[in-house]
Order: C-alpha cells, then structure tokens, then sequence
C-alpha cells in the first residue's frame, strides 16, 4: 500500500505561482512512476504532468513552460511548481503513484483557486 497526501493548494492571483508537494509513505519502493492530475468542475480528471523512475517527464500542453515536475526520492516527495498561473489552471490537483504492479494510488486533492 502507498499512501499520498498532498499539501501547498490555495487561492492565486492570474500570474502568480504555487508550489505542490506530494508526501508518499508505505510502500514506496513499488512506486514505477507519480504524476499529478487535476480536475475542473464539470470537466473530467486529466493528466497535469507525470515523471518516470529514469527521472524523464512528459507535460499536458496547457502547462508546458509553466509547470515543473519534480521528484525527490530521499524524501519521498514529489512537487509541481506553477508559475504563469491562469484562472483556467483552477481545479482540484491530485497527486497520483502508480506501482509495478500496474496499481494506482491517489491523495485526496488539494484546491488550487487562480483568481483576481
């Protein structure tokens, strides 16, 4: 079992930044890769961005240049920096593992609100 909990969400004017972090704890040596996902009211959950264990990344193309994946394995925590934040980057942000044995995890969410 792996556990996410998400921290860092709140409310940002158009421009601004944020910075999440995801705390993975259990059984974290099963983890192949973590990503974070968002989902919009009355939009489906769509990928955000992912990294892989070689450390490679991939990025939704509403968020490439403002959004950075990162993943601190000593502290078995993974982060996304937003910069450039728009109103239509609001959502709830879901930090997600998936482990080798093709399982998902995800934390609760955390609210991200990007308005004047």
């Amino acid at each position: 079992q792996v556990q996410l909990v998400e921290s860092g969400g709140g409310l940002v004017q158009p421009g601004g930044s944020l910075r999440l972090s995801c705390a993975a704890s259990g059984s974290t040596y099963n983890i192949n890769y973590m990503g974070w996902y968002r989902q919009a009211p009355g939009k489906q959950r769509e990928l955000v961005a992912r990294i892989f264990s070689g450390g490679s990344t991939n990025y939704a193309d509403s968020v490439k240049g403002r959004f950075t994946i990162s993943r601190e394995n000593a502290k078995n925590t993974l982060y996304l920096q937003m910069n450039s934040l728009k109103p239509e980057d609001t959502a709830v942000y879901y930090c997600n593992a998936f482990s080798y044995q093709r399982r998902d995890y995800w934390g609760q969410g955390t609210q991200v609100t990007v308005s004047s």
